[in-house]
């Protein structure tokens, strides 16, 4: 039988890829310097193949050690799932990896965290905001373990739970031919200088796609990088915007004296994003993501200070 690679040889080479470094990847594993550069070595002559470039001064993977870590990745995080299915503990305790995109974060975050250690003290709750490629990546390679994220969304591999809708609001400079509206239309919105953000976030393409718009209809072409970015600009009179109704609940338009105006029609005409949960499929983590939405759900019923909605 042939030999394979072991789960601790695995387990050392993800700790190098991520540390760069021998020394550091070594005192992470707790284990010396040479007993990880041993099973480096082995786990490259159990592969017939070389992982690590020692030629460069600086750390870096050769091609295939590039791909193979991906792979490595995979399987320790199999290998964890497989752990925690057969110990099953209760929901939300210990140590949780969640990710969060950042048009999300920020507005529900500062509601639910309270909740989270009222109802789960026992649970340590580690956070990382990143744009939805990046954190399904994560996800697949078991270095997040559920992540909110904004549907619809390709998750291929992935078990995922709607938990809100979220509306979009047109907002725009008191100044603007359409502030005055008490509501408005998607047609509306037809060649005018819609501001968004850049490619790559995930609320560009769902603003475009719920309101049946391409970019050709939009007269501008800024970018920008987040939703306060985006409100300055929509204050500087370069254009309008559309902000997802949890940010406007949070007052992000009001901060900037800019007008936010809701679109007309039934809730289910209305343009809107879905906020859900994603989390590896088989990974065991269906109740954690119940108990997750729970308190997501809760935070966004939460009364807000300034709550422009409520006003």
């Amino acid at each position: 039988m042939k030999a394979l690679p072991t789960l601790r040889q695995l387990q050392f080479f993800v700790a190098l890829a991520r540390r760069e470094s021998f020394s550091r990847a070594a005192e992470d594993c707790l284990v010396s310097q040479s007993t990880l550069s041993s099973a480096i070595k082995e786990l490259e002559t159990v592969l017939d193949a070389t992982l690590v470039d020692r030629t460069s001064r600086s750390f870096s993977l050769t091609p295939v050690g590039e791909v193979l870590l991906r792979q490595a990745e995979e399987l320790i995080a199999l290998a964890e799932d497989m752990m925690r299915s057969a110990s099953r503990p209760e929901p939300l305790t210990g140590v949780m990896k969640l990710g969060v995109i950042p048009t999300i974060g920020p507005f529900i975050l500062p509601e639910a965290m309270p909740l989270f250690e009222k109802g789960y003290p026992e649970l340590s709750l580690y956070l990382r905001e990143d744009l939805t490629a990046s954190l399904i990546e994560r996800l697949r390679a078991g270095l997040i373990d559920v992540a909110l994220i904004a549907f619809p969304y390709e998750a291929e591999g992935l078990d995922t739970m709607d938990i809100a809708e979220d509306p979009f609001w047109f907002v725009c400079a008191p100044s603007h031919r359409l502030a005055e509206r008490k509501r408005i239309g998607v047609s509306d919105l037809t060649g005018e200088d819609l501001l968004l953000l850049e490619d790559g976030h995930c609320l560009r393409d769902h603003a475009l796609s719920a309101c049946q718009l391409q970019m050709r209809e939009t007269a501008n072409t800024f970018g920008a990088t987040s939703l306060f970015t985006l409100t300055q600009m929509t204050r500087s009179g370069l254009g309008a915007t559309l902000l997802p109704q949890m940010a406007i609940r949070q007052g992000l338009a009001k901060a900037s004296n800019l007008v936010a105006i809701p679109f007309a029609g039934k809730s289910d005409e209305v343009p809107a994003r879905q906020i859900g949960l994603a989390w590896r499929r088989g990974s065991g983590f269906e109740q954690e993501a119940e108990a997750i939405a729970g308190v997501l759900k809760a935070a966004l019923k939460k009364p807000v200070r300034g709550d422009v909605l409520l006003a």
